[in-house]
C-alpha cells in the first residue's frame, strides 16, 4: 500500500484520476481551513487566525496562480499547533457542512459513469487526508491520495509531509501508482479544473478538463481535450 493511499478493492483494468476542488467540488483548501479556524476551542486563536487569514488572501491567490507547491508550503504552515485529534474530529463536520453541500451538480454521475464502465476511481488532490477521507467514503472512491501534515507529539508542525500533492507531483504519482497497480496509463482517465494540473491530464490517455481555468481551457483546445462544465 502507498504512503498517503487508501485502497478497497483489487484493481481493474483501468483507474479514473480525479482532482478534488474546482472539479468535483466548487470550495478549495482555503474554505476548508477557515472552518477549522472559526470552530477553534480557543476565542483568541478563532480570531487570530480568522484575521490574518484575510489578511493573507491577496498572497495566497497569487502563490496559487504562479507556483501551487509555493501556496501549498505557505498555506498549510498555518495548521502549526493544531491538534491531529481535532484535525481528525473536526475534518467529518467540514465534510459535512462545507464539502458535500458544495458536490457540483453532475459530479456525482460522473464518478459513477467511471465506475459502471469498470474504471477504479481515485481521488488525488492537494487537501488535507482529514477531509479527503469521508469525501472518499461518500464517492465509494477505490483509492485516494491527498496531503498530510506532519505531527510531533500529535500536534502539527506546519510542514507537509512528501510527496506533496500538487502540480508534477500528481502526475509522478499516478505514473507510479499505474506502474505499481498494472494499470495501463493509455487505458486510463484523469479530471481536473486547473493549469498547475496540466501534468496529471498529460500523463494518461483519455484527459478531460472539468470547469477549466484560462490556461488550461486553452491547452484542452490545443490537444482537443473533452471539456465538461458543471454548475
Amino acid at each position: 500500500m502507498h504512503e498517503a493511499l487508501e485502497t478497497t478493492d483489487a484493481p481493474g483494468g483501468a483507474a479514473a484520476f480525479y482532482d478534488v476542488d474546482g472539479t468535483l467540488i466548487q470550495t478549495n483548501v482555503v474554505h476548508a481551513y477557515a472552518y477549522y479556524a472559526i470552530n477553534s476551542p480557543s476565542l483568541l486563536r478563532r480570531i487570530s487566525s480568522v484575521a490574518s487569514l484575510v489578511a493573507g488572501l491577496p498572497l495566497y491567490w497569487i502563490a496559487d496562480k504562479f507556483d501551487r507547491r509555493t501556496f501549498n508550503e505557505a498555506f498549510y504552515s498555518r495548521y502549526e499547533g493544531f491538534s491531529k485529534d481535532r484535525l481528525v474530529l473536526v475534518g467529518e463536520e467540514v465534510f459535512e457542512n462545507v464539502i458535500r453541500p458544495n458536490l457540483y451538480d453532475g459530479a456525482e454521475d460522473l464518478f459513477e459513469r467511471s465506475g459502471d464502465r469498470g474504471c477504479d476511481r481515485v481521488l488525488v488532490t492537494g487537501a488535507l487526508e482529514e477531509i479527503t477521507e469521508p469525501l472518499a467514503d461518500y464517492l465509494g472512491a477505490d483509492a485516494y491520495v491527498a496531503n498530510r501534515l506532519e505531527y510531533k507529539d500529535g500536534v502539527a508542525t506546519g510542514n507537509l509531509r512528501k510527496p506533496m500533492m500538487a502540480g508534477a507531483n500528481k502526475a509522478l504519482w499516478i505514473r507510479r501508482y499505474c506502474e505499481d497497480e498494472g494499470y495501463d496509463l493509455d487505458q486510463c482517465f484523469a479530471y481536473a479544473d486547473s493549469g498547475s494540473d496540466i501534468p496529471m491530464l498529460s500523463v494518461v490517455g483519455h484527459p478531460c478538463a472539468v470547469n477549466p481555468d484560462f490556461e488550461l481551457k486553452k491547452t484542452a483546445r490545443s490537444y482537443e481535450w473533452p471539456v465538461l462544465n458543471f454548475d
